[in-house]
C-alpha cells in the first residue's frame, strides 16, 4: 500500500516479492510522487523491503522498521533485563527509540546479552540486540514523528482485512486459484477508486 500524506489516500497493489518493488514505485507515482517527494517506507524489518526502497526512490527514499516490531522483540528482553519491573523497563526502552537514545537502548541490552553458550532460542535480548545492530538508520522514531509520518505499519498489514478479506472470505466461499486471483485483482482495483475507468477501457 502507498499512501500520500497531504492527502491522505491510498493505493493498493498485490503481487510476489520479485514484482512488488516496481509496484511500490508505480503506486507511489499514483499516489502523486514528484521529484523532490520524500519517500517514508514502513515495515517489519525484511532486508528486502528496505533494499527496493533504495532501489527504487534512491535518495528520496527512507526506511523505517515497525515500532510495534520492535517492541516485540523489547518485550521479549524485558523479563531477562529487568525481571522485577520489565514493564517500566520496556517503557523505558520505548522512549528512548521515540527521542533518537537508540545506542542508550542498545547498552542497556549489551549490559544483560546472554552467553555465547545459550541457544539463539532462548536469548531474546541477544535477538534484540542483533536486530537493532542490524539495521542501522531505520530506527529514525524522533524524525518520522516531528514530520507527522507514521512509524508503524499497522494501516498497511490491516488492508488485507477490506481489501481481501471482506469479499474472499464469504462465509462458506470456496475458490479456484485462477478465480481468486480474478477476484483480487478486482478488489484492488476497486480499492484504488479505478473501478469506472476500467470498465471504461474494457468496452473501448
Amino acid at each position: 500500500m502507498t499512501r500520500n500524506q497531504r492527502s491522505r489516500s491510498a493505493k493498493y497493489e498485490m503481487g510476489d516479492v520479485a514484482t512488488t518493488g516496481a509496484a511500490l514505485k508505480r503506486l507511489a507515482v499514483a499516489a502523486g510522487l514528484k521529484p523532490r517527494t520524500a519517500v517514508n517506507g514502513v515495515g517489519d524489518g525484511a532486508p528486502w523491503i528496505a533494499e527496493q526502497i533504495e532501489v527504487q526512490f534512491g535518495a528520496q527514499g527512507g526506511y523505517l522498521i515497525d515500532f510495534f516490531h520492535v517492541c516485540d522483540y523489547l518485550a521479549a528482553a524485558a523479563a531477562f533485563c529487568a525481571p522485577d519491573h520489565p514493564g517500566q523497563w520496556l517503557g523505558c526502552q520505548k522512549e528512548r527509540l521515540k527521542t533518537g537514545q537508540l545506542a542508550a537502548v542498545k547498552a542497556e541490552l549489551v549490559a544483560h546479552v546472554e552467553g555465547e553458550t545459550v541457544a539463539n532460542d532462548q536469548a531474546p535480548v541477544r535477538a534484540c540486540y542483533r536486530y537493532l545492530v542490524n539495521r542501522p538508520g531505520q530506527f529514525k522514531y524522533r524524525e518520522a514523528i516531528a514530520a507527522n509520518l507514521p512509524i508503524g505499519s499497522g494501516e498497511v498489514e490491516s488492508a488485507h482485512r477490506y481489501v481481501i478479506q471482506e469479499r474472499l472470505k464469504l462465509a462458506g466461499a470456496w475458490w479456484r486459484p485462477a478465480n481468486a486471483q480474478a477476484m483480487l485483482n478486482l478488489c484492488v482495483l476497486g480499492a484504488n477508486h479505478c473501478w469506472q475507468r476500467y470498465w471504461n477501457a474494457a468496452a473501448a
